[in-house]
Parts: structure tokens; sequence; C-alpha cells
């Protein structure tokens, strides 16, 4: 298998909407809307992510994604990036009033002033971890017994490693990460291995699946 990109590196992956997958491939059900979301799937979805920052990021995207589809915040993933210094958790944590005032005129994110406070709150959160010396990818990783997580059933919107993540997440003072948050991130930055079985990336994603813990 070749090797994918980095979902959520600092410079951004290839734009999905720029890239031309194949429409015949198998996929999950549903990566199948539009070449933007195979594109996202084929490249990105599932693959492990074990770079603390580029984790915070995920999160953040999939906290403003909560009552939204994927696709809106998949389409302003750049203006996201732009809006939020590069997802630099050290400089969205010296945010401000006229910071959030700011972001609240932007049509490049969804401007929803709690979701905008909480991402603040989070970088905050994360710079907390790592002044106590915890950093997140490792305490991410190892809620999940530091190898990815197989669901063997269907696809499901939480589960209780969910409520235990967004649990520990939350004690850690992160908001806008509710169980199905939580799930969504652990989906997305692969620590829970749920492509569905007819999709061409259920076995390639499957290698490092010796974790049979339950999601």
């Amino acid at each position: 298998m070749q090797p994918m990109p980095d979902p959520c590196r600092r410079d951004g992956p290839p734009d999905p909407a720029a890239m031309s997958p194949d429409p015949d491939r198998p996929r999950c059900r549903w990566a199948q809307a539009d070449a933007m979301m195979m594109a996202y799937h084929d490249a990105e979805w599932g693959q492990p992510v074990h770079d603390s920052r580029q984790l915070w990021e995920m999160l953040v995207l999939e906290s403003f994604q909560a009552g939204l589809s994927w696709r809106t915040i998949l389409k302003r993933r750049a203006g996201f990036r732009r809006a939020f210094a590069g997802f630099d958790p050290d400089r969205v944590a010296r945010f401000g009033d006229a910071d959030i005032t700011r972001l609240l005129a932007d049509p490049g994110i969804i401007r929803a002033r709690a979701k905008i406070v909480a991402t603040i709150g989070n970088a905050r959160a994360y710079i907390a971890m790592r002044e106590r010396g915890e950093d997140l990818a490792t305490f991410a990783w190892g809620m999940v017994g530091h190898a990815p997580v197989h669901n063997p059933g269907p696809v499901q919107a939480s589960s209780p490693l969910s409520h235990a993540m967004s649990t520990a997440l939350r004690a850690r003072g992160f908001r806008f990460v509710g169980p199905v948050t939580a799930y969504a991130w652990m989906q997305a930055a692969g620590m829970i291995h749920d492509h569905e079985p007819g999709c061409f990336r259920h076995a390639g994603a499957g290698v490092l699946l010796s974790n049979k813990n339950e999601v």
C-alpha cells in the first residue's frame, strides 16, 4: 500500500476539490456524494495520526461540525486554517475579543460564537496539557491501547470508548467534544477503524488491527 498524505500537516493535504478520484472504486457509502468527499476518504480519513498539533486541528474541525455535515466543514477547511493562524494552538490561545469579532465576520468559516470561543479555550487546554507534561497524541492513543481499534459492527455515532474519550477531554478543559464528536475524531484520526467491509480501504486500514479492545 502506498503511503497516504498526512491529513492535517501545517501546509495542508492536497485539496480534495482539486483531486480526481476514480468514481468506480468501492468506498464507504458516506464518501460517495462527490469527488471532494471521495478524495478526502481515499487520502485522509482513517489514516493514523500521531502528531499532537495535527490531532488538535482535527478535533477543532470536528467540533465545528456539530450539527452540520462534514462536507460543509471540508469545503471551508482552508478558510479555517487561515482564520485560526494555521491551527497553531499557541497563537490561537492568545486570541481575544477583537479576534472573536473578526472571526464572527469571516465568511470562510462557520460563524458560531460558542464554537469559536470553545476553540480558543481548547487551544488553552492543549497548552495546559503540554505544560503538565501530557502530550495530546500520547494521551489519545493511550485511550485505545496505542493501536487502532476495529469496529466489527455497523458504523455508529458514538460508543462507550468515545464516551470515555469525551469525558477525559472535558476533564482536561476541552469543550464541544461530546461523545459523537469524539467518535468522529477517533475515526478520522485512525484510532477507530471504521471503513466498511466493501470499501477498498478496509483491508489496508486494517493492517495494524492487533488491538482487540471494544469500540
